[in-house]
């Protein structure tokens, strides 16, 4: 097992890059862009760094040269030979050959493309722009280099001795976290961590301690080449990134409307679901990801049931914000009544909270997203509206065409 407290006082990037791979990233980005790359390949995108933390002030902590080195050895990552064998050769949800040969041969000759980068009152201000299947794949590599970075710094005056009960006492909270875990019966839960994870080696070491201690309740990771090595499920579906785009691309308040529809029937037609009895109802399960879980979970039981389905045959996977004792709760309220999963993040992969002075590892929320599409405004509605992004008017008329009223504000925390 690796000594990550001796790894991190010994840093040096070229020995230990932030991101190692083009899949050090999660699962469904891959599946997400080889849609995109048969739909809409042509579109232009831009995408941002946003920190929703403005206390945290990225630019006051981190090198500018450092991050443009770890940022120029993501461009000069390509898939190995190995890599692309196990996306070509291997069983994800059952289904070999996931991945089609136009897709891996464009895959297989991909180099992410150029960045912008410049300071602004203590922040970051990073964009990429260019062609969607392109531009998509940097969100998860940014982050993780942002947050490593970020988690460097803070490390970096620290003694041998300081790391070494620092890492102790984080994997003790994490252990401890899994034992209450696994008193849970029936529990299936996945690692959701990749983006705002403390470090690579950091989220290695969570999964290997999730496999040990839950075994057969862990069912994954969403991150692909801790998937690869580690010999775990890769998990992953889709994300709001696609409805963002395609209601940018809409002409009228119609096609807005409908656009959502749009992106589920080309999801649909890519994964070949031709025995679904309801296209949309008689899908596996949902997603809850932001807004109140239990209010998210309880309106698609009754969407179900009004359509005549039957919820208890139906996956809710809960995965924002998600800590032990959210996931205990959620389990008892919801078991039996629906198929319960989980996709534990931030709480799994960046829990240092108060383990260092000022809680200055404490996970912040930092996000990057699509801004515009051919040179459109995107928006995200999120049942959060603190959450929200886009132009304030186009955020108003994505409320009036898709009829979204109040909602409650929660707090940001990842």
């Amino acid at each position: 097992m690796v000594d990550i407290a001796t790894r991190v006082w010994n840093h040096k990037w070229k020995i230990d890059p932030i991101v190692r791979s083009l899949i050090d990233t999660d699962f469904y980005k891959l599946l997400m862009c080889q849609s995109i790359f048969r739909n809409r390949p042509d579109t232009t995108v831009v995408f941002s760094l946003i920190n929703r933390s403005t206390k945290v002030r990225l630019a006051d902590l981190i090198d500018e040269g450092e991050l443009r080195e770890q940022l120029d050895h993501v461009r000069s990552l390509s898939l190995t030979r190995g890599e692309s064998t196990w996306l070509r050769g291997n069983t994800f949800y059952g289904k070999r050959q996931m991945f089609r040969s136009d897709f891996m041969e464009w895959f297989e000759g991909l180099r992410l493309p150029a960045y912008h980068l410049e300071k602004r009152d203590g922040q970051f201000e990073l964009t990429f722009e260019g062609r969607w299947p392109e531009v998509m794949l940097w969100e998860i590599p940014a982050l993780a280099v942002l947050m490593e970075l970020r988690s460097r710094a803070v490390l970096n005056d620290m003694g041998k001795f300081e790391l070494q009960v620092l890492y102790a006492r984080a994997m003790t909270r994490l252990w401890e976290k899994i034992e209450r875990l696994r008193k849970i019966e029936g529990l299936r839960i996945a690692d959701f961590g990749t983006r705002r994870r403390h470090g690579f080696l950091w989220q290695d070491w969570a999964v290997q301690a999730m496999q040990e201690g839950l075994g057969a309740k862990f069912i994954g990771t969403s991150n692909c080449l801790i998937a690869k090595n580690r010999d775990v499920e890769a998990i992953g579906t889709n994300a709001h990134e696609l409805p963002m785009v395609y209601s940018a691309l809409a002409d009228t308040d119609e096609e807005l409307r409908q656009a959502p529809y749009r992106v589920l029937a080309d999801w649909q037609e890519e994964h070949d679901l031709k025995n679904a009895p309801d296209w949309l109802a008689g899908w596996t399960g949902i997603r809850i990801d932001s807004g109140d879980p239990a209010q998210g979970a309880e309106t698609a039981i009754r969407w179900w049931q009004d359509r005549g389905e039957d919820p208890t045959k139906k996956l809710v996977i809960f995965s924002d914000g998600l800590d032990v004792e959210k996931i205990e709760e959620l389990y008892a309220r919801f078991y039996g009544r629906v198929k319960v999963s989980f996709g534990w993040g931030t709480m799994l992969t960046n829990d240092f909270r108060g383990l260092v002075a000022d809680d200055a590892l404490a996970p912040f929320s930092l996000v990057c997203k699509a801004l515009s599409a051919n040179r459109r405004p995107t928006v995200k509605l999120s049942d959060n509206p603190a959450k929200a992004m886009g132009p304030k008017d186009e955020i108003e008329r994505y409320k009036r065409v898709f009829g979204v009223g109040q909602q409650k504000v929660l707090e940001v925390v990842v």
